[in-house]
């Protein structure tokens, strides 16, 4: 069995967990056993048996990869999508349901909608991935799997040390993460918190704004941007941490909680549906709302932090590779 990788955004042109994700995936896939090496697109010579596809797939693809005898297994990140309220919801899939009745099929065919009911398989990260994925697209349901991010064996090592006064956030700078935002509250609410990131780039006007409340108030806050191959000093940062916070406006699932959690970190998170779904009571929530109000729950996060009952923990990346494999073998058994 022979899997193709693919993915639409280069990694050049980027970097953070869909990254770590794809080649960790990789990387288990291979120690048992599997051939996966990336689709070469300038390559009209290289074959495979399954194409896995992190994004959407376009339809028109699909079908070319179904007459060549190529099952795919598509998984895309529905990070937008997953935060939106329910109300925008139900619009979006109004919306897509007036499309496809009323408008021309080379409109539509230019969004993929059907990639959803052309797939073999369809992974979801979370079971509110599932959900919006049959409500808005129609994917079938018994197509649709639940395979959540893996974690490396070295996070889940028992924490041997006092943990220190320090929260901490590991994330990208940016506005969608809401860094310079938590840094305000955390000053707001006079909670030590040690950010873990970078931007994508440094002379972008919100980072310069968050690294200079950095400076102004060393005391209260940190930041640090480990190079992206020091996973097990990133996992001796979670395990000295006092708790784990993201507050970001949307997010899928992020491998970062995922990790903290494999760390025995308590987790404070945005209350977004994708939150719920993955940790249920093992997380506390905290909406999107007011500073004012966010350092309430950010102060009342850090007091009760060394009481709370550690998050239940991840699968690993072996894990996640066993669970694909039989994916892949399934499909593969599967005449359509």
């Amino acid at each position: 069995m022979k899997i193709l990788f693919n993915c639409p955004l280069p990694f050049a042109l980027t970097r953070g967990g869909q990254q770590i994700g794809i080649e960790r995936t990789q990387a288990a896939l291979q120690a048992i056993g599997l051939e996966v090496e990336p689709v070469r697109w300038w390559d009209d010579k290289q074959t495979g048996d399954v194409i896995h596809y992190f994004g959407r797939m376009p339809a028109s693809q699909i079908e070319m990869a179904h007459q060549k005898g190529v099952k795919v297994v598509m998984g895309e990140i529905l990070t937008a999508t997953g935060s939106r309220s329910q109300l925008a919801l139900a619009l979006q899939r109004g919306f897509i349901n007036a499309a496809n009745a009323f408008l021309p099929a080379a409109f539509t065919a230019r969004l993929d909608w059907d990639s959803y009911r052309l797939a073999d398989a369809i992974i979801a990260m979370t079971t509110w991935e599932k959900h919006l994925m049959h409500y808005l697209f129609g994917a079938p349901t018994e197509r649709i799997v639940i395979v959540p991010n893996g974690i490396e064996e070295f996070f889940l090592q028992p924490v041997s040390a006092p943990r220190g006064p320090w929260l901490v956030c590991t994330a990208t700078i940016t506005p969608r993460k809401r860094v310079l935002e938590l840094a305000q509250t955390a000053l707001r609410a006079q909670t030590p918190l040690w950010i873990v990131g970078r931007a994508y780039t440094e002379s972008d006007p919100y980072a310069q704004r968050f690294y200079a409340l950095v400076r102004q108030y060393s005391s209260l806050l940190r930041c640090e941007s480990p190079a992206m191959e020091d996973r097990e000093g990133l996992a001796r940062i979670y395990r000295a941490a006092r708790g784990f916070v993201l507050l970001s406006a949307m997010e899928s699932r992020s491998l970062a909680a995922d990790e903290a959690a494999a760390c025995g970190c308590p987790l404070l998170l945005s209350d977004l549906p994708w939150a719920r779904s993955a940790f249920e009571n093992n997380a506390r929530y905290c909406p999107l709302t007011s500073p004012e109000r966010t350092a309430q729950h950010l102060k009342k996060f850090y007091d009760a932090a060394p009481l709370l009952r550690p998050p239940s923990k991840p699968p690993t990346w072996a894990d996640v590779a066993h669970q694909l494999k039989t994916i892949y073998e399934r499909v593969l058994s599967v005449s359509r």
